[in-house]
């Protein structure tokens, strides 16, 4: 465990644990899930195994769940200093919201998936939901007429006023709300679909952007509302080299289906294929990476560091 310095000396609001020393944090907590969950869990091209989940994600899921108690406690002290609450001095506390970003294909919608089904394996967490930001995506007819679908992804193709009512609404302890349900298939919002929160112990919101501070002209931003933030971090070359052999992946398996947005992309030999995944990340991906995503690292409370071989190589968390 380090406590790194930046350039010219400068101290870091952070405290770097190697993967080991991070795996001895929680050495007595157990994994609750099966190889075959973990599995189904992944996203395409990762390493993800019961070994990775076991050193990098159960002391995770432990540490978010001391988090979460320190804020019910937090909550109920405070709720007792001001005399509110039922009739023996409490209240039901809030959702406990947790944030997680990073760029396309660096592995953040499998973090999500996997700490929902491991916080969900706590006895004081069993309601936990999982929320992508994609469904905030402004509708691709819309985008189509502010000129800005080659812009899919940045900060201006979302309806940002919709996501902050939604996580204003669920963090106010609202007993139920919905969100929009989007297609990766249509790449498309799709109409009269919906999610549904029902009051949940904990909310995971992930995307490309929940960690963006307020912009222009408005005073609030959705990670204001968020208790706990991950970013999940690799090199800029690790990750344009993913979302090829992502690219490929679905080339040859979601892009077949007719109905696919992408079907488009079906014919293509390999090496048009590749070629097309670099102009897509030269052009769209990698400047949203280095304009928008990567600049809100260090507003995280803890970075995953991965390797080029996708696994976490180490653990970044803020000092308290």
């Amino acid at each position: 465990m380090t406590d790194p310095s930046g350039a010219n000396g400068h101290l870091s609001p952070f405290t770097e644990i190697n993967r080991q020393d991070w795996a001895a944090l929680a050495p007595h907590t157990r994994l609750p899930l099966t190889q075959t969950e973990i599995v189904q869990l992944r996203g395409l091209g990762e390493v993800l195994d019961m070994h990775e989940v076991s050193q990098v994600f159960v002391p995770l899921s432990r540490l978010l769940n001391l988090y979460v108690s320190g804020a019910r406690n937090l909550h109920q002290a405070t709720t007792q200093f001001l005399g509110a609450g039922s009739a023996d001095g409490t209240a039901r506390s809030t959702p406990f919201v947790i944030g997680v970003a990073g760029s396309v294909a660096v592995g953040k919608s499998t973090v999500a998936r996997l700490l929902r089904e491991l916080l969900a394996r706590w006895d004081d967490t069993p309601r936990v939901e999982l929320v992508t930001t994609d469904g905030f995506l402004l509708p691709n007819a819309e985008l189509e007429r502010r000129g800005i679908m080659d812009r899919k992804g940045f900060p201006e193709s979302y309806d940002r006023r919709a996501l902050l009512r939604f996580v204003t609404q669920v963090k106010s302890g609202a007993s139920e709300v919905r969100s929009p349900f989007y297609s990766h298939l249509h790449y498309d919002i799709v109409p009269d679909a919906e999610i549904v929160v029902r009051q949940p112990d904990v909310l995971i919101v992930e995307g490309l952007n929940v960690l963006q501070p307020p912009y222009a002209g408005h005073r609030l931003a959705v990670s204001d509302l968020f208790d706990f933030t991950i970013y999940v971090d690799a090199r800029t070359h690790d990750i344009a080299r993913w979302y090829e052999e992502r690219f490929l992946s679905l080339q040859r398996g979601a892009f077949a289906n007719p109905r696919s947005y992408f079907h488009r992309f079906a014919s293509l030999s390999e090496d048009e294929a590749r070629s097309r995944a670099r102009g897509i990340w030269k052009s769209i991906n990698e400047p949203n990476l280095e304009q928008n995503i990567l600049p809100t690292k260090a507003r995280a409370s803890l970075v995953l560091r991965k390797n080029a071989d996708h696994a976490v190589d180490s653990v970044l968390l803020r000092k308290i």
